[in-house]
């Protein structure tokens, strides 16, 4: 295939599998208050102590992995707090911590996607395979961009509905898809060996429940999906690297380069829009929610608030 080696079929059912468990293990920790206590505070106590000092190794070694996992969990656990304690949530100080988790994120892969460019690696660099080039740089600005049309955080509201969801009602669909495609083209460029799970199947794992199980709520889908991913990759490396699963990208110029030119002219279209709206709207976008007159966001408010 252009993008990946041949795919056998056990490792697409082990791909749907784990698809799957990530859209469940999300439904059960924001539906449950409990379930999420065990989840995000109880098992990462157990696994920091007795597990990954054992098994996270290689690629999942690195300190890039433990920052990401931890920062993971402080978004989840933040987003928590958030929605279950209504005098924070009122505060409009507190609404800063979303986006600005959000944005921290993304700017850790973005210095990592222009480090791995500066390196002019062909080879194996921290236990994965990279291939240096201008796709690099082009999927860096690409999320540089995908940072900066962050917007409408001052309308982050808490559902109405009994799982006390952190909604966004200004985050669109189409900045929504342009993260999808920056991420995964971030993953496929410098984690290009586990972009089969940790880049498809974990952006659609919380894009399938953004668009048509709880709408509004993509930021606290992705937290808990990448959460719970982080853990368990970290528990069981072996599974995307040498299991009869893995899945090992092509390595192949063209198709590193078509993922990120593809997610840098999103990216690009996503910005001009936000530009007109704000332009033609007269528009704030540090203080204003820019999208109010589409429908997709009336849809969003209205199931709500």
């Amino acid at each position: 295939m252009f993008l990946f080696e041949s795919i056998p079929w056990y490792s697409w059912l082990a791909w749907f599998g784990v698809l799957a468990a990530l859209i469940l293990g999300n439904e059960l920790t924001r539906r449950y208050r409990w379930a999420g206590l065990a989840a995000y505070i109880g098992l990462p106590i157990i696994l920091t102590i007795f597990v990954w000092p054992h098994t996270a190794t290689g690629s999942t070694g690195t300190w890039f992995h433990w920052v990401k996992v931890y920062s993971a969990l402080a978004g989840v656990l933040g987003f928590m707090f958030i929605r279950y304690r209504p005098q924070i949530a009122a505060k409009k100080a507190a609404l800063i911590f979303p986006p600005a988790i959000l944005g921290i994120n993304i700017l850790e892969a973005c210095i990592r996607d222009f480090q791995v460019g500066a390196m002019n690696a062909n080879g194996m660099v921290d236990g994965v395979y990279m291939v240096s080039g201008s796709w690099n740089y082009m999927n860096g600005i690409a999320g540089i961009i995908n940072l900066i049309t962050i917007c409408g955080w001052t309308g982050i509201v808490i559902s109405k509905a009994a799982s006390k969801d952190m909604i966004w009602p200004d985050m669109m669909w189409f900045w929504i898809i342009a993260y999808d495609l920056w991420n995964f083209a971030y993953v496929y460029n410098c984690v290009g060996d586990h972009s089969f799970y940790a880049g498809a199947a974990l952006l659609i794992s919380c894009t399938i429940p953004a668009f048509f199980i709880k709408k509004g709520a993509w930021l606290q889908h992705r937290a808990n999906t990448l959460a719970l991913w982080m853990m368990f990759t970290m528990a069981v490396p072996a599974f995307v690297t040498d299991s009869q699963f893995a899945v090992a990208a092509s390595h192949n110029p063209n198709a590193l380069f078509t993922v990120s030119f593809i997610a840098l002219v999103f990216n690009l279209g996503v910005l001009a829009y936000q530009i007109y709206t704000i332009v033609t709207k007269h528009k704030n976008p540090l203080q204003d929610e820019l999208y109010t007159d589409l429908p997709a966001y009336q849809e969003v408010r209205a199931a709500n608030v």
